[in-house]
């Protein structure tokens, strides 16, 4: 046989002439290049002398195919000892040939066959009814760095499994009891064994033996009879499926760890929308047990199959299923999804498509529940329109409905009413019952306005103590009697506070609006007069706007105060108070702070010497004028000159301090304010980092590009800016990518409600966290009391400003003592001060 496979094959009759063609070897050794040799039975002479000959080192480099039983203990005993040996049974001599050539010519598989790391940490079960094979493969396996573990028999083989499962079991086939394919079969069967890789040794080679070891769930057929280092070559082969199987089952791990530590939900679908995964935030978010109920299952029919309104959605309709299908990339997709218990939830969705080896396999969703995000947004839609104190709606919805009805009215022959509204005592119930009742009697106020209106009419808090009512579609001869309902509504019960009633009355213009209407603010100005005449003629009436007689009345008024104005311009008839700005960190809730390590800060605010008395007036009762006859540039030029010589004075006793200035729309606009400050600077010889520069979201933004090139022109000198008002508009934030300032002051309508409103709560805490993650610092203004302290100092606003902190005083020399401290008992002064609005600061300061 040997020589049909192409050897030159010399033939030894016995083990002697062997033991004497070996002992030649040494002096002629390329005389054999192979030897196979029978295994001996029981007293051949010198057959134990030959096969240890071939054990020696002289001899390692020669293949040696033995041929013998494959039960027999003693021939795979020593093949197993010896590198490049191989067995073979007797019953399969034919194949010698390939054997031998296997043995002379060893394939590249066998190349890693001594690495001694190759079953590194992994466990391996022997199983075998012969001791002698047991020992010899353990010791084999053992020295390539395999943990192994041997068991006789079947039923042992089970139980050591079960105690402790193994990477890799190899079973010999037949042994007594059950065979090697049963236990392999149970091992499977088990959870333990369902990763498990099963290999079958045995020594007789046979089709239906190695059919029997596939079927049962083994990778392998090894045979006793191969050359150890194919038996460890395909081991190793064996080992590699096992760590690759634990390198891809750790990733999987690691994957399943990053995806349930996600807080979004994520969930992982095929094109036709069959939930392939599912992270534990997305059942939990969904409202299931486990993922167990959704995978397997249709996402569109499980939870995206309703509109946000709740109606059912057709699967055709569903975008989500078409993005599966089409493996769209979509960002930010705002939908409902339906929980367990039937609750819609709205969510907003980012959905990627799958791919897998280059072919797309269906989409991966990241959701996370808005809801409380979509209140916010309500929250500050209704801010927007609405006053937070009276919860009516405010200035600019009610701007945008007096907009709406002129243009409606030009279209019909309808009339409709346009009252202005002013409550005649606010200020003194205000200063002597305290901001409280203030504020309780505005509430009443606007109930009973309330209920006099039919649905079709609107009501709205233009401000402090002021109203606005338009009246759609009356009759004129019912004009006078309408209007004067109101009026009488509101004085036909006193407002009672704390045991204490106050007679209302209340002052009324009346404007008639129809097709001529020009326009909302020609409407607006006519109410506006009607309502100063209603006041100016002893209050507590109504007066119905008339053309011919009403504009020159209000044009004399008007005339008057404004030559008060330009008398007060020529002889410093105005006024300067101070109140403090204080950081939030160094204020204590009893309302005093040790400010000597500070730099004060404070706020300019400009007051009027009323002609002939002490008292002061507030700006409410003059900017209005100022604005409308063009003299607020000439009022913002006073102020920054008098400011700075203030700050020159306090510099020269010793203080230095820091100051806000308001600047009106026309200074904003006015081409010379960045060169006039400049040179007050010089004049003045101030730092221009004391200087913060207030400027109204309105008038910024209406004057965008003017705003930013007198921001960029102080700010490069190293003033400071800050945004007043901040947080009434609903697109304000989108305003500070266009408007480089420092401070944000949150309008104090905010803050009023602050203690009550969780909403104002939450919506303080997102100015101030959005402020500060864009580098900007925050102002609480109206701080009137101190139960709205610990609320600021949750949301980390960082400074105060209001009645709390303290009171404006006239004068900056006089004012130092006051920086930084609560409720102070304000000394006797020659002028008597008017508070603007019934809040803790004031809403119109300085020069507007």
């Amino acid at each position: 046989m040997l020589a049909n496979s192409g050897f030159s094959v010399q033939t030894l009759g016995s083990f002697e002439e062997c033991l004497a063609l070996l002992e030649r070897m040494p002096r002629s050794s390329s005389e054999i290049g192979a030897v196979a040799v029978g295994w001996p039975d029981y007293g051949e002479p010198k057959a134990d002398e030959v096969f240890d000959m071939l054990s020696r080192d002289q001899f390692e480099h020669l293949p040696v195919l033995v041929l013998a039983d494959a039960s027999s203990p003693g021939a795979v005993n020593w093949m197993m000892k010896r590198p490049r040996a191989a067995l073979l049974n007797w019953g399969d001599y034919n194949d010698a040939g390939d054997a031998l050539n296997k043995l002379m010519r060893p394939s590249s598989m066998l190349s890693n066959a001594d690495d001694h790391n190759a079953g590194a940490n992994l466990r391996v079960l022997l199983v075998d009814d012969s001791a002698t094979v047991r020992l010899a493969f353990q010791k084999l396996l053992s020295k390539q760095g395999y943990l192994v573990e041997v068991a006789p028999s079947a039923a042992e083989g089970r139980k050591r499994f079960e105690a402790a499962p193994a990477d890799i079991v190899v079973t010999d086939y037949f042994m007594p009891g059950e065979n090697g394919p049963e236990l392999i079969r149970s091992i499977k069967a088990s959870a333990a064994g369902r990763a498990t890789v099963c290999a079958v040794i045995t020594g007789t080679y046979s089709d239906q033996v190695i059919n029997d070891s596939l079927a049962s769930g083994a990778i392998e057929c090894m045979f006793k009879s191969e050359a150890k280092e194919l038996f460890l070559a395909r081991l190793a082969s064996l080992a590699r499926m096992v760590v690759d199987r634990k390198t891809v089952d750790a990733e999987r791990r690691r994957l399943e760890g990053i995806l349930s530590s996600v807080g979004d939900g994520v969930y992982g679908v095929d094109r036709a929308g069959g939930i392939q995964f599912m992270n534990p935030a997305a059942v939990h978010l969904l409202g299931y047990a486990g993922a167990n109920d959704l995978v397997g299952e249709s996402a569109y029919e499980k939870f995206h199959h309703a509109f946000e309104n709740g109606a059912p959605m057709p699967k055709a309709a569903c975008f989500l299923s078409a993005c599966y299908q089409n493996g769209n990339q979509v960002p930010n997709w705002q939908t409902v999804f339906v929980t367990a218990a039937r609750r819609p939830v709205p969510v907003e969705c980012t959905v990627y498509p799958m791919t897998v080896d280059g072919v797309r396999e269906g989409s991966v969703v990241a959701f996370r529940d808005v809801s409380e995000r979509r209140v916010l947004e309500e929250e500050l839609r209704w801010q927007a329109t609405h006053d937070s104190l009276t919860k009516l709606h405010n200035r600019a919805f009610f701007e945008s409905q007096l907009d709406q009805e002129v243009a409606r009215l030009k279209r019909s022959d309808q009339t409709s009413l346009l009252l202005f509204i002013d409550v005649d005592r606010f200020k003194y119930i205000n200063d002597t019952a305290g901001h409280s009742a203030g504020d309780q009697l505005l509430i009443e106020v606007s109930q009973r306005l309330k209920s006099r209106l039919r649905q079709s009419d609107s009501l709205s808090r233009m401000g402090g103590d002021e109203y606005a009512i338009v009246l759609r579609n009356v009759k004129s001869q019912d004009i006078d009697s309408i209007a004067d309902e109101f009026r009488r509504a509101l004085t036909s019960h006193p407002f009672v506070y704390a045991g204490k009633s106050y007679r209302i009355t209340i002052s009324i213009g009346v404007a008639r609006m129809d097709r001529f209407t020009e326009s909302p603010q020609d409407a607006m100005a006519a109410a506006d007069m009607a309502c100063h005449i209603a006041k100016n003629g002893g209050r507590n009436q109504t007066h119905v706007f008339s053309p011919e007689s009403d504009q020159r009345a209000t044009m004399d008024q008007e005339l008057g105060w404004s030559t008060r104005l330009e008398e007060a311009l020529r002889a410093d008839g105005f006024v300067l108070s101070y109140q403090p700005i204080v950081p939030l960190a160094d204020f204590q809730d009893t309302g005093v702070t040790d400010t000597r390590r500070l730099e004060p800060y404070f706020e300019a605010l400009i007051r009027l010497r009323e002609n002939n008395s002490n008292r002061l007036l507030a700006p409410d009762a003059f900017l209005p004028t100022a604005e409308r006859f063009g003299m607020m540039l000439d009022i913002d030029r006073w102020v920054i000159h008098n400011a700075f010589r203030a700050l020159r004075e306090t510099a020269r006793s010793g203080r230095r301090v820091k100051l806000s200035i308001n600047l009106s729309a026309q200074s904003l606009t006015s081409p010379g304010t960045a060169s006039f400050i400049t040179d007050k600077f010089v004049e003045f010889d101030v730092d221009p980092k004391q200087l913060v520069f207030e400027i109204t979201e309105s008038r910024a933004v209406s004057n965008l590009e003017s705003a930013r090139a007198l921001i960029g022109h102080l700010r490069a000198l190293g003033c400071q800016f800050a945004l007043d008002d901040f947080g009434v508009g609903f697109s304000t934030f989108s305003h500070l990518k266009h408007l480089d300032v420092d401070f944000l002051k949150i309008d104090g309508s905010f803050i009023q409600g602050l203690v009550d409103d969780k909403i104002d709560q939450a919506v303080v805490k997102a100015i101030t966290g959005i402020a500060h993650s864009i580098g900007k610092q925050t102002i609480a203004e109206f701080v009137d009391r101190p139960q709205i302290l610990p609320l600021l100092r949750e949301a980390n606003v960082d400074y105060l400003q209001g009645y709390f902190v303290g009171e404006p005083q006239v004068g900056l020399e006089r004012a130092l003592p006051f920086a930084g401290y609560g409720p102070v008992v304000t000394p006797a002064t020659p002028a008597t001060q008017t508070p603007a609005t019934p809040g803790g600061s004031e809403t119109v300061r300085a020069a507007g």
